[in-house]
This record gives C-alpha cells, sequence and structure tokens, in this order.
C-alpha cells in the first residue's frame, strides 16, 4: 500500500471511528457526517470492496446500525459503473431515449454564470455552488438540490451541469457524475420520476434551518448584497412539469 493508499484507509478508519455512528444525519450539510472517501475511491486509492469488507468487520457498538445505510451508498456508487459499462456514452446521451424530445432552454450564459458562481439569490444553491467553487467537493445533499435547480427551475440541459461537476469536483467519475445527474433529470437508469423537483427553500427549512452552511459559504446572505432570486421557484417548476407532460406526448408516452 502506497502513502496515498494509507490516506484513504485513515480516512475510512476515521469516519467509521467519529461519524459513522452518525450516519443518520447525513442529510445536514453544516454537520457532514459523510465519509469523505469519494475522491479516494475516484482515483483508485481504495477500493469499494476493501471499504465493503472493512464495514462489514469490527466496528463501534453503537454505529452497527448504520453500516448498511452507508453500504447502500457503496452500492450506488458500482450500481453507476455497471450502467456505464452497458451504456459508454452516459455523459452524453439519455438513458431513457424518450428525453431526447425534452426541450431545453438555451442557456443565457449570465445565468448559467449565475448559477455556476453562485449567485442565484436561492442561499442553499449558492451555498453549495460557492464549496464547490473553494473546495472541490460539495455536500451529497446539496449536490441534488444545485442540480435539481439547473435542469427543472432554469431547463437548462442536463449535461451542462454534469460538465460543470466534471471539471471542478475533485471526485468526479466518468460513471457517478453522469449517472446521479441523470438520476435528477429523470433520463437514467432507476431515475427519480421528473416531477420530483427538490425546492430549495423547504430544503434549507429541513436541514439547514439555522443558516449554518448557507452563513458559511454565503456570508452576504440576510443583507441588501444579497441578489434577488434569478427564478420564482413556483412558476418555475409549473413550467418544468409542463414541459415535461410537452416530452411525453411528443414521445408518444401520454
Amino acid at each position: 500500500m502506497g502513502a496515498r493508499g494509507e490516506g484513504a484507509h485513515r480516512t475510512l478508519e476515521a469516519f467509521i471511528r467519529d461519524d459513522l455512528a452518525d450516519y443518520a444525519d447525513r442529510d445536514f450539510p453544516a454537520d457532514d457526517t459523510t465519509s469523505h472517501l469519494s475522491p479516494f475511491l475516484r482515483f483508485g486509492e481504495i477500493s469499494p470492496f476493501q471499504v465493503w469488507h472493512r464495514l462489514r468487520g469490527n466496528v463501534p457498538q453503537n454505529a452497527k446500525g448504520q453500516v448498511g445505510a452507508f453500504l447502500r451508498q457503496v452500492i450506488w456508487r458500482e450500481f453507476n459503473h455497471v450502467v456505464l459499462f452497458a451504456n459508454p456514452d452516459l455523459a452524453t446521451a439519455n438513458y431513457r431515449p424518450e428525453f431526447d424530445e425534452f426541450e431545453w432552454h438555451e442557456p443565457e450564459a449570465d445565468v448559467l454564470r449565475a448559477w455556476q458562481e453562485g449567485r442565484t439569490g436561492i442561499p442553499l444553491v449558492d451555498a453549495g455552488m460557492r464549496e464547490l467553487w473553494q473546495t472541490g467537493v460539495m455536500h451529497n445533499r446539496v449536490r441534488m438540490v444545485v442540480a435539481s435547480f439547473l435542469i427543472k427551475n432554469l431547463l437548462i440541459d442536463w449535461r451542462l451541469g454534469e460538465q460543470w461537476f466534471w471539471d471542478t469536483l475533485v471526485d468526479a467519475d466518468e460513471a457517478n457524475n453522469p449517472g446521479n445527474w441523470q438520476w435528477v433529470a429523470g433520463s437514467g437508469a432507476d431515475a427519480a420520476p421528473y416531477f420530483r423537483v427538490f425546492n430549495p427553500e423547504l430544503q434549507a427549512d429541513k436541514f439547514d434551518k439555522q443558516h449554518e452552511y448557507v452563513g458559511r459559504w454565503v456570508p452576504e446572505f440576510g443583507t441588501d448584497d444579497y441578489p434577488e432570486p434569478i427564478v420564482d421557484l413556483k412558476e418555475s417548476r409549473r413550467r418544468a412539469l409542463d414541459s415535461y407532460d410537452t416530452m411525453r406526448r411528443k414521445a408518444g408516452l401520454a
């Protein structure tokens, strides 16, 4: 095991010792009880098999109830690799072909840039995008929120979001990056229904109620320096669902 591999295993052991017992709270980005193993997995410094067998071994008694929940996330990563093996164009082609009929909006440069730079006026989205730009990582719950916002509230093609994550995430790999973007878009394998739209305000109220995470990354939040939202969440959700219905009719599914 090389020096980098040693770092991966130290990270795994620290997660088991310090955070696994609290993994049920993993959706709260300010507390962040995730494993931080994804960059090591992405670059092959530790294998999913090593993680699997270590978690099936001795863990603290108070953490045993969370082993299954964590290993399901490992399985999800491997599932995306199986999908990629059978669909090598996963980053560029819709897994579900009916989404070829979806009418994406041509993104205005300033709108796309506002999303990339965390200046949308939607606090949880902005916090996540700034965390990504400054650190190369983003909390997993927030990843789903920012992806849903781009795809469904802005009606911007998921491939543009996938490309941005590929360029900025230190753990982006060729299977999980497009696989997860297609899951949010509804165009992927085992996809969430398209009509599931992550409302970033409700997500913040549920998982960052005291604005700890938002305050960490968006210090001007709550002041006159913070911009107005670039889109109305309720109206843009309705528009997204209308676009989905149009796609289904064009694809002969409605």
